[in-house]
């Protein structure tokens, strides 16, 4: 089963320093028949002013992951972590049994443009750790790229929960067949481009969810960065 959300269907807000776009609820947005899909709570696509961010916050029991689109974004944490995420770069935190971190786009020029994506973990409780790591998604152009899982996958950063994130730039006229084990369910979200999913077009913005069905086929009609995410 294949649900296509449009981009002009997720909840927008413009905060001046900050405009989003929420998947699911989140904050003052409350919708009960989008709050999570399977162990996916959030899915947040961000764009932050030129010297704005997000100042000191706490997080607790989330897998927290923020995959960096264009710009740069200086984290730093109350484990002692402090760095700058950059574009093709990612970051997971295991927020846990609690941890504070702040956000900002020290840029006085650029734009930073984020998506933050939460989880709900696989146990609470958990101790706090951090990781961040750049991935060569411009010179792997036409492949899917796990970035973060659950599962032992060479090169991803791990996660507590059984899930594997993909990005890729894929290329237009490629064909692409996406296979997962029975019962798993596939988010799909374009970052920029435009492809065929089952039959239906999916452009920037949009996001497919997949369920009951373990091959997906992908025809890419422009060049096409997306994202894709396995879930149990």
């Amino acid at each position: 089963m294949l649900h296509i959300i449009r981009s002009v269907e997720r909840k927008s807000f413009d905060h001046g320093w900050l405009q989003t776009k929420h998947s699911f609820s989140f904050g003052s947005y409350q919708d009960r028949t989008r709050q999570h899909f399977g162990s996916l709570r959030v899915f947040n696509d961000d764009v932050i002013q030129p010297g704005e961010g997000f100042g000191t916050h706490p997080h607790q029991n989330f897998e927290i992951m923020t995959y960096m689109i264009s710009g740069a974004l200086e984290h730093e944490d109350s484990l002692g972590n402090k760095e700058v995420l950059r574009a093709g770069e990612v970051q997971r935190m295991t927020a846990g049994s609690g941890v504070s971190h702040s956000e900002y786009n020290h840029s006085q020029e650029e734009e930073a443009h984020l998506l933050q994506i939460w989880f709900y973990p696989d146990q609470q409780g958990l101790p706090p750790s951090w990781e961040q790591k750049g991935f060569s998604i411009d010179k792997q152009k036409g492949k899917l790229i796990p970035i973060v899982s659950g599962k032992k996958v060479e090169g991803a950063l791990s996660i507590h929960q059984d899930v594997t994130v993909y990005v890729g730039k894929l290329e237009a006229n490629q064909q692409l067949l996406f296979t997962q084990e029975q019962g798993r369910k596939v988010h799909l979200f374009v970052i920029e481009g435009e492809l065929e999913v089952d039959g239906q077009i999916v452009q920037t913005g949009d996001t497919a969810e997949v369920t009951e069905q373990s091959n997906l086929t992908m025809s890419i009609r422009k060049d096409t960065h997306l994202m894709l995410i396995d879930l149990a």
